[in-house]
């Protein structure tokens, strides 16, 4: 599959990721239908099968329920296959999400995914923000927590996953790679992928079908 440059990081990625969310959790969900969350054979031939298809590209979170864990029970052997996202700053824990970006949390929260992806990196380390994108941002400590752990080899690239657009266009003052919203339905990130298109800095489109919304539209005709 072809792969295509991640703005400056020197990553190279498909086209196409995966994004892990749906293997590990199915509460509080933004999809319009429900869903079971698979066995672990069933992950195990998912995930082995995205690698064979040359995907390289593996999205996940702390957020995700047991995403990250049963990435690294399936992968673990296969780690030089793909390249790694996850996140940091959010966790799902008793049914709902809870927020922490101490940078104590931050930390010990990069160190547990660690763990459970059983690897000794993230290929990328994302600030998963809670809609304050701009105020997570102002007094400089998360991007510098950041990229003291890039500097200490705990990841290769970092960013944030945002929700804004005043706040996706600051982060790009500091981040490797943003993860931002972008579909035929809402375009409102538009002029921050052309910022950063035009700064060096990779973008990884969210939401690309609107949670799964999309694809219970009707045909469009002309």
């Amino acid at each position: 599959m072809e792969r295509r440059p991640l703005g400056r990081t020197g990553l190279e990625v498909t086209p196409l990721g995966f994004g892990a969310f749906k293997i590990g959790r199915n509460e509080g969900i933004k999809y319009p239908e429900p869903y079971l969350i698979p066995s672990d054979d069933e992950v195990a031939r998912l995930l082995d099968g995205i690698l064979d298809l040359g995907i390289n590209l593996i999205d996940t979170a702390p957020a995700y329920g047991t995403s990250e864990e049963r990435i690294g029970q399936c992968l673990a052997s296969r780690r030089d296959e793909y390249l790694l996202s996850s996140k940091a700053g959010e966790q799902w824990k008793d049914g709902h999400s809870c927020y922490d970006f101490s940078p104590e949390a931050i930390r010990r929260s990069v160190q547990e995914s660690l763990s459970r992806l059983q690897t000794d990196h993230l290929d990328l380390l994302l600030l998963h923000s809670d809609g304050s994108d701009l105020q997570l941002q102002q007094d400089g400590v998360l991007p510098n927590l950041l990229r003291s752990l890039r500097d200490a080899g705990m990841a290769r690239a970092i960013g944030m996953s945002g929700k804004s657009s005043d706040g996706m266009h600051a982060a790009l003052e500091w981040a490797d790679v943003v993860m931002l919203e972008y579909n035929i339905d809402d375009t409102t990130m538009e002029p921050v992928i052309r910022a950063a298109a035009d700064q060096g800095v990779g973008v990884l489109v969210k939401k690309g079908l609107g949670s799964g919304h999309l694809m219970r539209k009707p045909p469009l005709h002309s």
